[in-house]
């Protein structure tokens, strides 16, 4: 087995872990919370080093300059906007920066597919 495939399947798996506990978190809260072992008073500690990971992402994909990386990467942040956007306005929470953050993220997402579509076009 080469080691470009045992990476592969490494990331394989970790998409499975993450996405087994999306679902425990989706489906239930509290058991997500305790299948990570997670403390609801502990969360905003959680949530530093989650902004902090995902603005180092940020930084290595942004160095790295791929087009169809940063597509992926504006989506997933898209995504998340909107998400808690909806979460929050549901709950009659203030949304809006949350929403903001979805809206600027697809303005992003749509930049980034226009010059990848313009890459294809030059080619």
């Amino acid at each position: 087995m080469s080691l470009t495939l045992l990476t592969t399947i490494c990331g394989g798996v970790t998409v499975l872990i993450l996405a087994l506990l999306a679902w425990a978190f989706w489906t239930d809260p509290d058991k997500g919370l305790e299948q990570t072992t997670h403390r609801l008073e502990k969360l905003p500690l959680v949530m530093a080093d989650r902004y902090t990971a995902f603005a180092f992402l940020a930084l290595v994909f942004t160095i790295y300059g791929d087009l169809n990386v940063l597509i992926a990467l504006f989506a997933v942040c898209a995504f998340m906007g909107f998400a808690d956007g909806l979460i929050y306005a549901r709950a009659g929470y203030p949304h809006w920066k949350h929403t903001i953050s979805g809206v600027l993220s697809t303005v992003a997402l749509c930049i980034a597919v226009l010059a990848r579509l313009g890459q294809g076009a030059a080619a």
